[in-house]
């Protein structure tokens, strides 16, 4: 049976898990086309197994996941969940924007209100001029007339922009926050989920599995794990020890295929789902410095960067030289590459650090986009990075 957990200050418990609409399955791997009888089974089985909060938001698989998502919800789905969208904060240039955009996207989700209203990835640069255009006050109009439930905000920046973000607003009810065992000083990181816990906000984690990163070990980590007298998997591993710090609401979860609906579900039902032994945590403390070791971008797959106005497959081209360096498939690595039309490798990078800008992990883009032509292109070694 799903465990529930509290929600911030609100009277409601959310399910351990929730159902993050980001990677949903597509076809013929076009993330604009979702592959919709499947994405369909998917949600609605996690809902009838006790999920009930689900995120989405106005830029995911190219503007139709929440067209996807008001579907899914019909034939009494939408009464089941809270549902969590977000507001395309870099799009809003005057104050008619909020109810552009507001507007639309009910009217892609087929709904009259949206549970959880979030501002999308704010960051120092993105708050102010959201705040000076009126956003908490145009906000609170939208609550009172019913088409918002509460307002919220995911991010990416550092703690001291965090705290300021949430001193700023009286009425914020959540936060989003990437977090996971490799990011507990990473952007708002623990300091910042115990923070906006003790003043009352819930807080949803995104990314728990680091864009997937912590689901497939290389050797060196797995043989970590082989030494635990409990035998879990990667997954359950990093679910479960975000579910053991109470400040955790709930834990969204970006699944592509049933089974890692039917994995995930089953770590969120366990009676024992947020119990990690003093043994557990220490050897979840040897995994992560042994991934720090051994992992050269962190990136998280999580497309901000794109599209590149140069066609650059920004995430793709990092998952190559990640991949090679962290399970030791250099030749792999150098394969991948060279299956990439010139168009889609390194070369075509044209330096304009537009990317950068977008990128939640502040990656200094550009500069691995040379290191990795010198690698595999000029036959450097698949080792370091950019100097």
């Amino acid at each position: 049976m799903m465990n529930y957990r509290k929600f911030g200050r609100l009277d409601w418990q959310g399910s351990a898990l929730g159902f993050g609409c980001m990677r949903l399955p597509v076809i013929d791997g076009n993330p604009a086309k979702i592959d919709e009888e499947e994405a369909t089974r998917m949600i609605r089985h996690a809902i009838d197994a006790g999920v009930n909060y689900l995120d989405t938001a106005y830029p995911y698989h190219a503007g139709n996941s929440e067209r996807l998502v008001g579907r899914v919800l019909k034939d009494g789905y939408r009464e089941k969940v809270k549902l969590a969208t977000k507001m395309p904060t870099w799009f809003i240039q005057n104050p008619a924007d909020f109810d552009k955009y507001l507007n639309e996207q009910l009217d892609k989700l087929q709904t009259d209100h949206i549970d959880v209203y979030l501002l999308h990835g704010l960051n120092k640069q993105r708050w102010q001029p959201l705040r000076d255009l009126g956003v908490r006050e145009w906000a609170e109009k939208a609550i009172a007339d019913g088409r918002i439930g509460h307002l919220g905000f995911s991010f990416h920046d550092q703690l001291d922009v965090f705290k300021g973000i949430v001193d700023d607003y009286d009425g914020w009810t959540m936060c989003q926050i990437q977090y996971n065992y490799m990011n507990t000083t990473e952007q708002a990181g623990t300091q910042g989920l115990k923070y906006a816990a003790s003043k009352g906000l819930a807080v949803v984690v995104m990314e728990p599995l680091l864009g997937g990163r912590l689901v497939k070990p290389p050797q060196a980590i797995q043989e970590l794990w082989n030494e635990a007298a409990v035998k879990r998997s990667p997954a359950d591993w990093a679910f479960r020890w975000l579910w053991r710090q109470p400040e955790v609401s709930i834990v969204l979860s970006g699944m592509t295929t049933m089974r890692h609906v039917e994995e995930n579900l089953a770590s969120a039902a366990a009676p024992d789902y947020d119990v990690l032994s003093e043994r557990e945590m220490a050897l979840i403390g040897r995994v992560s410095a042994k991934y720090e070791e051994l992992c050269p971008i962190p990136c998280t797959k999580c497309e901000y960067c794109l599209p590149c106005k140069n066609g650059v497959p920004i995430p793709r081209l990092f998952d190559i030289y990640n991949t090679g360096v962290m399970y030791d498939k250099a030749n792999y690595a150098r394969r991948m590459y060279a299956a990439l039309t010139e168009a889609e490798k390194a070369t075509a990078c044209q330096a304009c650090h537009d990317c950068e800008e977008l990128c939640p992990q502040q990656i200094p883009i550009s500069e691995w986009m040379a290191h990795l032509r010198a690698v595999f292109e000029e036959g450097k070694p698949l080792t370091g990075g950019p100097v």
